[in-house]
């Protein structure tokens, strides 16, 4: 997990230096695939050279950020 990934991870409450393994492992995953989907998200967008307000709102719709 990067350092900005940790950060996130601690802010949302998770104690990293205490999670065991069967916790860690899934969490690590879930955060790459999570920053996979964004990229894929803004990279569809860049192709079909949508403008940026709207690749962020359909990032937000996307995950249902308000």
């Amino acid at each position: 997990m990067n350092e900005r990934i940790k950060e996130l991870a601690t802010q949302a409450g998770f104690d990293l230096d205490n999670l065991p393994d069967e916790v860690y492992i899934p969490l690590q995953l879930f955060a790459e695939l999570t920053a996979k989907e964004c990229v894929s998200i803004m990279t569809d967008a860049s192709q079909s050279k949508l403008r940026l307000s709207d690749a962020i709102w359909n990032t937000k719709q996307h995950f249902g950020v308000k």
